[in-house]
């Protein structure tokens, strides 16, 4: 593959604004799923339609005479696909990211050089102000709900599976993190061990520190009906544990891959 980025995924204008094409960043970066699975996944990690990127159609030629299909592309804006970047964590992805940042960079110097100035630049100044302050308010009012339900799982006294917990972590915090890569993160971190027999159990201190909880695994005989208490509690995550294992992941990384 050639370095030459800007051959490979140019930049043009679309209704004035710098943007690049989602299928040649897919070709570029070399992803092994099909670029509609790739983006539809990268779009869950809350880019916007119609403000990060606008879908866009063409035909393109079958390979057989007068014969085309419509195919499906993506206009990406520069923020965007600096992020995208940032989320492969890859070679190619972190090449594609200093390109962007580079394209941005030369925008801004053009901008520099035809900046204007005075009363214009006051008044572009005041209504740049006012935009960023109505962005603020609809963010946080977007947020805040949110931060609450977080907030609210965090102090309570209930616990979660594994699996349960993986699913908190990607419906509050866009976290993608699979029941069983959890488990072994946890483990990793010197949180959990497995016994002989390979049963998890939680050392005693964070037992204590309230980040994990056991509860009693049952189950009922069902000739007798007579219920029966397992020898193997069953691990569990605390809110607090949540939260822990949330600032964990995050620390300084994008995704966790399921």
């Amino acid at each position: 593959m050639t370095n030459d980025i800007s051959t490979l995924v140019p930049i043009r204008d679309h209704d004035g604004q710098q943007v690049a094409s989602g299928r040649d960043m897919h070709a570029y970066l070399g992803v092994s799923s099909n670029y509609t699975t790739w983006f539809d996944r990268m779009v869950g990690y809350g880019f916007v339609e119609g403000q990060d990127y606008v879908s866009i159609s063409g035909t393109v030629p079958t390979g057989r005479t007068d014969r085309t299909y419509t195919q499906i592309d993506h206009a990406v804006t520069v923020d965007m696909a600096k992020e995208l970047g940032m989320i492969q964590r890859t070679p190619e992805g972190k090449r594609i990211r200093q390109y962007f940042i580079e394209v941005e960079k030369q925008a801004r110097e053009a901008q520099a050089v035809a900046a204007p100035s005075g009363p214009e630049l006051v008044a572009r100044a005041l209504i740049e102000a006012q935009s960023m302050l109505e962005a603020k308010d609809e963010k946080i009012a977007t947020l805040e709900p949110k931060a609450r339900a977080w907030d609210h799982i965090v102090s309570s006294e209930a616990s979660w599976s594994f699996n349960d917990a993986a699913k908190f972590l990607f419906e509050h915090k866009q976290i993608v993190v699979g029941e069983k890569r959890l488990f072994n993160r946890c483990v990793a971190w010197g949180y959990l061990y497995r016994d002989h027999k390979r049963r998890p159990h939680v050392y005693q201190r964070y037992l204590e520190q309230g980040l994990f909880a056991v509860k009693a695994r049952t189950y009922r005989d069902h000739e007798t009906g007579e219920v029966f208490e397992s020898s193997a509690p069953q691990v569990r995550i605390t809110g607090k544990g949540l939260d822990t294992i949330y600032r964990r992941l995050t620390d300084g990384q994008l995704e966790v891959s399921a």
